[in-house]
């Protein structure tokens, strides 16, 4: 059976404040917050060394900052001992008991807060039930695929009703078609039982896919907390640009009519393509996603449209599309990426121009740190489409 709603636990809101954890003089975790609603699904996401397992762990209470405060709906949590924090966890490995069977790992948690007798049994039942495995009770561990397993594992972090689940790295083990699969079961049992649940991945589509919001973090910096949706279309600045998604960046300065200067021979258009008022002077990025990029022979891009010139120096075959890799002449790669199933009419070393419409450039800051990058002003953190 599955839960009710009377039983379902609501999701808890987790305020993260100005959270700080330095291994030496080095910040793993800078100065990070985050406000995280009551039964959302939130991803921290960036590449390895970004801080987001730290940050985790400092949530779960197996780390603790060097600075700042976590609130669940109002409480502090830093003072509260792991075993009482009401958090569920699924761990990259899943921990489980290789010499229980299913239905003892699951009841585990339960087991440990003294629960006994036919709730304990419901519990589990239903918790089995949620994650589509109710004859699996009597198997053994050992008897499982991954993916079985990982079902086991969230359903031992479910089974107590946490208004906070926690997830690290849960699919990584996996087969892609697998790891498909789970990321939209697990979307769907975190709406059914209204739990707040914090993700940790390095993988964007796994990101982009599960969340309602994304913490996109850098050198233990937060770069950008957003929905997929913003976070893809609208990057605060070159480094949200760059990770999330393929994307084609040009480096300029603003020059007094608006155009952008010493970015790779672009001809962009419109001339006016920057904004001043909304993304200030100085140097800035503007990208364009390869999906949007066409291909064409040189000097055959239609007048109105932003264009550069470069050598295909790589096809790449991707099932239904494919890349092609274009390099100007300043030796930067670009990438144009389009349907597979259209016929290939450019091949390696061939000339070409890469064209798209003005609508596809978006115009965004360079973060603090980037070649030429100068600290903006509070309004220059919008993204502009030019």
């Amino acid at each position: 059976m599955s839960p009710t709603a009377t039983d379902r636990a609501p999701g808890a809101a987790l305020d993260v404040r100005s959270i700080t954890k330095r291994y030496g003089d080095t910040p793993a975790v800078d100065a990070v917050s985050l406000d995280i609603r009551a039964g959302e699904f939130v991803t921290l996401l960036g590449a390895s060394g970004s801080g987001k397992t730290t940050l985790l762990r400092i949530i779960a209470g197996f780390a603790d900052a060097d600075e700042g405060s976590l609130l669940v709906d109002g409480q502090e949590l830093r003072s509260v001992p792991v075993h009482r924090r009401d958090i569920g966890m699924v761990f990259q490995n899943y921990a489980l008991f290789p010499h229980l069977n299913v239905e003892q790992n699951v009841a585990y948690p339960l087991r440990m807060r003294g629960m006994r007798g036919p709730e304990r049994r419901r519990r589990v039942a239903e918790a089995l039930e949620a994650v589509h495995l109710p004859t699996f009770g009597r198997r053994r561990i050992t008897e499982l695929s991954g993916g079985q397993q990982q079902r086991v594992a969230l359903a031992r972090a479910i089974v107590s009703r946490p208004r906070l689940l926690l997830m690290d790295e849960p699919l990584g083990a996996l087969d892609r078609n697998l790891r498909d699969a789970l990321q939209l079961e697990i979307s769907r049992l975190s709406r059914e039982l209204g739990l707040t649940v914090v993700n940790v991945t390095h993988d964007q589509e796994e990101a982009l896919t599960m969340s309602d919001r994304i913490a996109l973090l850098d050198r233990g910096r937060l770069v950008q907390f957003a929905t997929p949706d913003d976070l893809y279309h609208r990057p605060v600045d070159d480094t949200a640009a760059a990770f999330v998604g393929e994307s084609n960046l040009f480096r300029g300065s603003v020059r007094d009519d608006g155009t952008l200067d010493g970015a790779d021979g672009v001809v962009f258009s419109p001339p006016s393509l920057v904004d001043g008022s909304a993304v200030g002077s100085g140097r800035v990025a503007v990208m364009v996603r390869p999906s949007l990029v066409r291909i064409t022979a040189v000097g055959s891009a239609p007048e109105a449209h932003s264009r550069v010139d470069g050598r295909v120096s790589g096809i790449v075959y991707a099932g239904d599309s494919r890349k092609i890799i274009v390099t100007t002449a300043s030796g930067t790669e670009l990438i144009a990426r389009e349907d597979a199933a259209r016929p290939l009419d450019v091949s390696v070393e061939q000339p070409v121009t890469l064209h798209w419409d003005a609508r596809s450039s978006i115009v965004t800051r360079l973060a603090a740190g980037s070649a030429g990058a100068t600290a903006p002003a509070p309004e220059t953190r919008r993204t502009a489409r030019a």
